[in-house]
């Protein structure tokens, strides 16, 4: 058996997982991602696993990967970079791992926010610098913080807003009451009722052609002046180029993210060099405890799925788990 492995913070971090996957004595073959398509193209063909990470999985790529590709487990939650419907067609079990990293990346969203309310880079900057500059920064105490998508990270990210003092307005399609009462969160009937009141938003939804460039010059024009934006999820959900307008403009006052809608960016990227923009390289997730968990869960997914036996999680059900080993 061979196994297609890809994603960077797997192989970076120490942990069982390492041990898990050598364990099954198949060779593995190991590239730095996350790959475009024809960066996988190249490697796909002669495997009969594949652990990715955010690779461009097309239809394309898998066209060339069967029939000797049995198995794909995704390493995480977003599959938005996947052909899920080739590999439903064409009979390839597609598993991911929901539930590992929603604490890490409920810790990260915050960063974001303290280091623009803050002024945190400007402060550091300064230090290190040799100077003593200093800029006045805000209290999130009694902010109204606004969430769109309250599945597992909204949720915590809402815990932790509470805990800060903070009102929490949150819009998901289907809401959990209980959850809403226990935590004191207000239920928003529609996403404009969230734009209108929040001081800050954050973005917890899943990337899908209906939450592409959500946050555009329509949904801009509906919030607060000053608005800080905060995305964890992923960086197609917002139109760049009206976010940078807004940005100038001043209608928007930060924007704090963890995702691009490329990445790696390119040297010019007009994210890279706005002074009231922080930008983190898609590491939100990346901590030894969250690596661990994802990557131990990934490797289980995969030895179940070659092994006949049912998943942790499978985006796609309907195709059965076959023993192929």
């Amino acid at each position: 058996m061979k196994i297609l492995l890809t994603t960077t913070s797997f192989q970076d971090t120490p942990g069982e997982h390492h041990d898990l996957l050598k364990k099954t004595g198949w060779e593995i073959i190991s590239a730095r991602g996350p790959l475009n398509e024809a960066d996988t193209l190249a490697l796909v063909g002669d495997v009969d696993g594949y652990v990715c990470g955010d690779d461009a999985i097309t239809r394309k790529v898998l066209e060339k990967a069967r029939p000797k590709l049995k198995v794909l487990s995704k390493y995480g939650i977003g599959v938005d970079k996947i052909d899920v419907a080739a590999c439903t067609e064409f009979g390839i079990p597609l598993l991911f791992t929901p539930g590992v990293n929603h604490t890490t990346v409920a810790e990260h969203n915050f960063l974001l926010l303290l280091a623009l309310e803050k002024n945190f880079l400007f402060h550091t900057d300064s230090t290190r610098s040799g100077g003593w500059k200093r800029k006045t920064g805000h209290e999130l105490l009694g902010k109204t913080l606004g969430i769109i998508g309250l599945g597992r990270i909204g949720r915590e990210v809402a815990i932790r807003a509470r805990a800060f003092g903070m009102r929490v307005v949150a819009y998901d399609r289907s809401t959990d009451q209980a959850f809403l009462r226990e935590h004191g969160i207000e239920a928003a009937a529609q996403m404009d009722d969230v734009f209108a009141v929040s001081d800050y938003l954050s973005l917890h939804t899943n990337l899908t052609p209906e939450t592409r460039d959500l946050i555009n010059t329509r949904s801009l024009a509906r919030m607060k002046k000053g608005v800080l934006i905060l995305n964890c999820a992923r960086g197609e959900i917002v139109n760049t180029p009206d976010l940078v307008a807004a940005l100038k403009s001043g209608h928007v006052g930060g924007y704090g993210t963890d995702v691009l809608d490329q990445e790696p960016p390119p040297a010019d990227h007009p994210l890279l060099k706005l002074p009231n923009v922080v930008v983190t390289p898609h590491v939100g997730s990346r901590t030894y405890e969250s690596v661990v968990r994802q990557a131990t869960a990934a490797v289980k997914n995969l030895i179940l799925a070659m092994n006949g036996e049912p998943p942790l999680a499978q985006v796609n059900p309907a195709v059965p788990v076959r023993k192929f080993v």
